[in-house]
């Protein structure tokens, strides 16, 4: 009977991928990639370790959203700035569940050069869910969508009592083989080990860890400038489907490394626009130096340039700054007054963006 699984295949984690097609797309990657952190290199280290903590902490975000799971931006933010050393104004409480999760990035991200071992993943894992150290799942696995009754099987996993030697042999080609170009590697690493899906839940979130892990080898830097989660999470029926094709081919996988090098130099290119914006907010505060604005002023202007997401209102005002309407609109007008915020929008529809931004 044919093999319906890739994990299925006699020559299984021998994966081959057409190189001269490969090469071309890895080369436009690695142009892009280089010219881009030659731009963050030739910036101050103030302003690289804003971009830094604005990208790790879109990184977070944005690989718990793939997973349907919301966290506090402000509170993964001030986790990442105290464990980066790094102070920011507006430093909020951070429950254990969500610091737990950044420590377990930045142990991938600060720690790349390390070898990733059973029990450091057994360590990342416990930090997903905070529920102390876990072991692989000792049930078969299903990938499914659908109604109960109607339900759509897109992938099975490998059975559970295969798990501790599939993992080791991933583990040991992560670690040892240093033949592979490492930006390669890190798509190899991603579908492999989501393929095996090792834990019962979290094996998505790690396994972006572990591709930014990788991906930090490539760039010799512990700071991350790009987010794959964040450009995975813009197009993630894309990412399940190509996952679902490929889970379900040969040992060839030429169409997923192609998918993830895409990916990667989109993720670069977003990248791009959010150093845009951190320099418009450097360059913004430089110019408003002499300029009086209150607390709840410099408080939502730094919200702003953080990548709020949403429609600044009077409401969001005075929930965000915990004022009154009055207040708000006070400060609102102020700020409006100055050519700092610009209305768009009228009646219940009326909004304030920087004027910067205004189109």
């Amino acid at each position: 009977m044919e093999n319906k699984y890739i994990y299925q295949n006699h020559d299984w984690a021998h994966f081959i991928w057409d190189k001269e097609k490969i090469l071309i797309l890895l080369a436009d990657v690695k142009q892009k990639k280089g010219i881009f952190l030659g731009k963050m290199e030739s910036l101050g280290l103030y302003l690289q370790d804003d971009a830094n903590l604005t990208i790790v902490t879109e990184n977070i975000i944005k690989s718990s959203e793939i997973e349907g799971q919301i966290l506090n931006a402000q509170a993964v933010r001030s986790s990442v700035a105290h464990r980066l050393g790094i102070e920011i104004k507006d430093q909020v409480f951070v429950q254990k569940n969500i610091d737990d999760i950044v420590a377990m990035m930045l142990d991938a991200l600060g720690n790349y050069k390390q070898e990733l071992t059973k029990e450091r993943l057994f360590g990342w894992h416990a930090a997903l869910f905070s529920s102390g150290y876990s072991g692989f799942r000792e049930n078969a696995m299903q990938v499914v969508s659908g109604v109960v009754g109607k339900e759509k099987i897109h992938y099975v996993a490998p059975p559970p009592e295969v798990l501790d030697e599939e993992v080791k042999q991933f583990l040991k080609w992560l670690n040892d083989d240093n033949s592979q170009d490492l930006i390669i590697k890190a798509a190899i690493a991603h579908l492999w080990f989501v393929t095996l899906h090792p834990f019962d839940d979290g094996n998505g979130r790690i396994a972006r860890a572990i591709t930014d892990m990788v991906l930090s080898r490539a760039d010799n830097t512990e700071k991350r400038f790009y987010s794959m989660s964040a450009q995975i999470q813009k197009t993630k029926w894309q990412y399940y489907n190509i996952l679902e094709t490929t889970q379900k081919g040969s040992m060839d996988v030429t169409p997923w490394i192609e998918w993830f090098l895409k990916c990667l130099f989109d993720s670069i290119d977003f990248s791009e626009k959010i150093l845009t914006g951190i320099l418009q907010k450097h360059y913004f505060w430089q110019k408003m130096a002499g300029m009086q604005l209150n607390d709840r002023q410099t408080k939502i202007i730094n919200m702003i340039f953080n990548r709020f997401e949403g429609k600044l209102t009077v409401r969001e005002w005075a929930k965000r700054t915990k004022t009154s309407h009055d207040t708000a609109n006070r400060d609102i007008a102020e700020l409006v007054k100055y050519n700092i915020l610009a209305q768009q929008g009228a009646g219940r529809s009326t909004h304030y963006v920087l004027a910067l931004d205004e189109k």
